[in-house]
């Protein structure tokens, strides 16, 4: 059974059949100068930082057999499944060179080409922060008996977190891969990550994906 060594000296071991890799939100609205983000005058210089590795490790995680589960953000187009709160926050001027933001179909919403999924490897368009809310994904890792989760990506304190929080309600064994996960600014990250230890490590665990991939691939 692979064990990873992980932050605080903790061990998360997990069996391969068993677990799943949540891909979450690496899309160029996030992270195309392009995109949503930057059209925004966001910063997405640290977001973009961790694609190498984000790839480092699913490359591994696909060598080792593991499920893959890739996720966007992205609402219909006449917003009939966004929350009058969420319409209310969309910016004036919501297109930029890529389309409309976070609209499914338009290209800002498509995942990188660089992370693109696999043959096989399921994404998932989610109108939500959370890969859970109004999506398939618990049905999906219960029909193929997950326990565990390997969780990364874009934006660390809002999806990802958020993910982290719904999957740990559900029962979930998980796994946070720090530097695998970003946010636009650095203080969001690190604070998001310190909330994972409260409460005696109450959201699961965290490692490096320089400690995850030699797991996945001894």
């Amino acid at each position: 059974m692979p064990s990873v060594p992980c932050n605080f000296d903790r061990t998360f071991s997990f069996e391969a059949d068993k677990t799943a890799v949540l891909a979450i939100d690496m899309q160029r609205d996030f992270l195309d100068p392009e995109g949503y983000v930057a059209s925004m005058g966001g910063d997405i210089s640290m977001m973009r930082a961790i694609m190498p590795r984000f790839g480092a490790v699913l490359a591994a995680a696909r060598e080792a057999g593991l499920m893959i589960v890739h996720t966007r953000e992205g609402y219909q187009a006449d917003g009939s499944d966004m929350s009058a709160m969420k319409k209310a926050r969309r910016p004036e001027k919501d297109r930029g060179p890529l389309g409309r933001f976070l609209i499914c179909g338009e290209a800002g919403q498509a995942l990188v080409p660089e992370l693109a999924p696999m043959a096989g490897e399921p994404d998932i368009d989610k109108p939500g922060f959370s890969a859970f809310f109004r999506t398939d994904l618990q049905a999906m890792l219960e029909a193929r008996g997950i326990t565990h989760l390997i969780i990364m990506g874009v934006t660390t304190q809002c999806c990802v977190h958020s993910t982290l929080r719904s999957a740990v309600d559900y029962g979930y064994y998980c796994l946070t891969v720090e530097d695998c996960c970003a946010a636009e600014e650095q203080s969001l990250h690190d604070e998001a990550i310190v909330l994972i230890y409260g409460e005696n490590h109450l959201f699961g665990w965290v490692t490096q994906s320089d400690r995850l991939i030699p797991a996945l691939c001894p």
